[in-house]
């Protein structure tokens, strides 16, 4: 129930699957909403730290996701089509790199100024010793359009996952909600 099997995802593989995709989303909702906002706003400064807080707390799941996935097996696709299934592939592969440097490009941002990224009043991350010229109009721009491109990437995802499940009647869809019992 917890691990993957041939047939359908496991606990843990729908538990991170989900929680990255609302987080996402989530996060990218805030952050067009943050950068309409001024230095005088009311929650200018709290939205801010929840996105860094957020953001941290997505990159340590994205690092466990990407370990769950390279020790755990992977059901087999459910197309027959390999194209389609290379396809499938290589648009997981792109979204977890694409996470990856809009992660990265976010720590950039925030420690541009040399003070760590505080988590939730919890922890702090610290800031790199070294800092490059523009760093942080340079990282956003990567974030900005990196977050672009990965929610471009969960759409056509999300209408692929509708396509299995309401065209090709699979169970696409299906096990990555909840696990599928072997028969």
């Amino acid at each position: 129930m917890f691990k993957n099997t041939p047939l359908s995802y496991g606990l843990v593989a729908i538990i991170l699957h989900w929680l990255m995709a609302f987080t996402v989303i989530g996060l990218f909702g805030l952050g067009l909403y943050m950068v309409e906002l001024t230095y005088y706003d009311s929650w200018y400064k709290g939205s801010l730290d929840l996105h860094k807080s957020i953001g941290i707390t997505l990159a340590a799941i994205l690092i466990f996701r990407i370990l769950w996935r390279v020790f755990s097996k992977q059901p087999k696709p459910l197309s027959t089509n390999t194209k389609v299934n290379q396809l499938a592939h290589t648009a997981h592969i792109a979204m977890y790199i694409l996470l990856a440097v809009i992660v990265v490009a976010g720590y950039l941002i925030s420690t541009a100024d040399g003070r760590p990224i505080e988590v939730f009043t919890v922890f702090n991350v610290s800031a790199l010793d070294f800092v490059f010229d523009d760093q942080a109009d340079i990282a956003g721009k990567v974030h900005y359009y990196g977050a672009c491109i990965l929610i471009g990437f969960v759409v056509l995802h999300a209408l692929g996952a509708l396509k299995h499940h309401f065209i090709d009647k699979d169970k696409t869809l299906t096990r990555m909600i909840t696990p599928l019992k072997e028969d």
